[in-house]
């Protein structure tokens, strides 16, 4: 093919971008590229679909730095393709390089949105249940691949309900090592017990086994994490069934 994109694979990628740009409450840059032509679109097909964004913003929380994203070939329907809309007739496997910023990250975590998705988890300490709730979350990245972690949680145990307030050190799992807690301290309350940390490291870990996730029609792993001064860079595999609004992905 020439350097010039066919007719089609411009109109349709062109319209892609102002239907996400349109979602979108800020958008810095966005670029998408649908890999087809004429033929193809009739026949309810695409070699592929590639994405570039920088500074995109949901809701006005919600800041994504950039991201980069590829999907294999793709089934869509050919009616919808003509009017610059794509929608996936099987699903689709995706690749994307998600780039957060410590601010970006702890401006979402402070949003209404995050803070009515965080939900109390259940612990057996000792064969007693305890329940803990998250209240407040703060991500900081120094540096040297260390993520520290600043909050507050609502401890509920032997029908009583407690403030905790913790700071905590750890680095993500990467190829060549497991996730590791280098440092944990409670800056107030009472304090945890041995047993109630050894639940918590229990529980920590059985989530980050998870082999995927599941959100919305979006089944996706964390293949890897880097943690960079200021920066966090997620690779994300996912199987995308649908590709849906950003409006209904942010839907409480």
């Amino acid at each position: 093919m020439p350097d010039e994109h066919r007719l089609e694979e411009k109109f349709l990628s062109q319209e892609a971008e102002k239907q996400i740009s349109n979602q979108l409450d800020e958008v810095e840059q966005i670029e998408i590229d649908v890999k087809t032509d004429l033929l193809k679109i009739l026949q309810g097909q695409a070699d592929g679909v590639a994405v570039a964004g920088q500074g995109l913003v949901i809701k006005e929380d919600i800041r994504v730095q950039e991201i980069k994203l590829q999907t294999d070939s793709i089934a869509i329907n050919p009616f919808s393709a003509l009017f610059g809309q794509i929608q996936l007739n099987e699903p689709v496997n995706t690749i994307a390089r998600v780039i957060l910023t410590e601010v970006d990250i702890n401006h979402a975590l402070a949003s209404d949105f995050v803070r009515s998705q965080m939900q109390s988890f259940e612990l057996n300490v000792d064969g007693e249940i305890v329940s803990l709730k998250p209240e407040e979350i703060q991500i900081f990245l120094p540096g040297d691949g260390q993520l520290e972690f600043k909050g507050k949680v609502l401890l509920k145990e032997k029908g009583n309900t407690r403030l905790l307030a913790y700071t905590a050190i750890a680095r993500p799992r990467t190829h060549s090592q497991p996730a590791m807690l280098e440092g944990f301290n409670c800056t107030e309350g009472e304090g945890f017990s041995i047993e109630l940390v050894t639940a918590l490291m229990q529980k920590a870990k059985e989530l980050m086994n998870i082999p995927s996730y599941t959100w919305e029609d979006i089944a996706f792993s964390i293949k890897d994490i880097e943690v960079q001064k200021g920066t966090l860079i997620l690779l994300l595999e996912a199987q995308v069934k649908q590709i849906p609004s950003l409006s209904s992905l942010i839907s409480p």
